[in-house]
């Protein structure tokens, strides 16, 4: 199986990107009105971008507890992912493991140079060879498409409009600026508030996509498509074993993560990754396309 582009996907995440920068165009408008000139609104973004660009995959080793390990430590870990690697045409990245019961894994880092491949000693024991390849080779595909940098970079300004939503106050309060005073704070708040439930939206649809994306990427880079199938079906159930407490304390990863801590309508709603069901009824139908092919 060759490493082909989807291009429906691949309109649908063009489309996704074209909107966020339309919205993103405004919200920046809307900033250097409120800022009173784009430097002083660039002065305010721009090092809360360097970062949480930077320095993601720091930010997402720590939240998870995770710690690069060697191939002393997981030598058979190792030797996977740099065979993966060989195979996906990638440098080999990073290897990171978290002290965790939930069984997942998930990949961080700007770009393939630079990239963490982490997993958690639960996805290590809850799999067996070819399902743990499969997992591996799907964070691995994020890797190759970039996604960290790119969902990093779509979600920035989101996040910034959340700030100013919970904490507009700091952004002026009852102060007069440029004349506007109490009612430029309001203004500001508003229009962050709209393009925040927007971008939240959009940002969303776009992580799913990429998700399928990904998926796709692993069945190529291990020829079976099955086998992550057979994953995504152990840690879903997996999951239900996990205390709650547990649960809760990485919920905030759902983005990285090969399938997402949710609960509940809203959770599944908010979801940043597709439902489970989807994704393997698509790995089953390209496994049927091989036998066929």
């Amino acid at each position: 199986m060759q490493w082909q582009t989807d291009w429906g996907l691949r309109g649908r995440m063009a489309l996704t990107m074209l909107l966020l920068g339309v919205l993103y165009v405004v919200f920046l408008g809307m900033l250097t009105f409120y800022f009173d000139n784009m430097l002083t609104a660039l002065l305010f973004v721009g090092p809360m971008l360097a970062i949480q660009y930077f320095f993601s995959d720091k930010l997402a080793l720590r939240s998870m507890g995770a710690k690069k390990v060697d191939e002393s430590e997981y030598p058979e870990l190792h030797a996977t992912i740099s065979r993966l690697s060989q195979q996906a045409d990638l440098p080999k990245p990073d290897v990171a493991v978290a002290d965790s019961k939930v069984p997942n894994a998930f990949a961080t880092g700007r770009s393939p140079d630079n990239a963490v491949v982490a997993v958690t000693t639960g996805i290590l024991r809850t799999l067996d060879e070819d399902e743990l390849e499969g997992v591996l080779a799907h964070e691995l595909a994020h890797v190759k498409h970039r996604d960290v940098a790119v969902m990093t970079i779509a979600s920035f300004l989101s996040t910034i409009a959340f700030m100013i939503v919970r904490w507009g106050w700091l952004f002026g309060g009852g102060r007069n600026r440029g004349g506007r005073g109490g009612g430029g704070v309001i203004v500001a708040i508003g229009v962050s508030l709209v393009v925040w439930i927007v971008s939240f939206v959009l940002i969303r649809a776009l992580s799913r996509y990429r998700e399928y994306a990904a998926d796709r990427g692993a069945a190529v880079i291990t020829g079976r498509p099955g086998a992550l199938a057979s994953a995504l079906m152990k840690i879903s159930s997996g999951m239900e074993k996990v205390p709650k407490q547990d649960m809760r304390d990485q919920a905030e990863m759902n983005a990285f993560f090969i399938i997402p801590i949710r609960s509940g309508f809203v959770g599944r709603i908010a979801s940043t990754h597709p439902p489970t069901e989807k994704r393997i009824d698509r790995l089953q139908q390209l496994e049927r396309e091989m036998e066929t092919a």
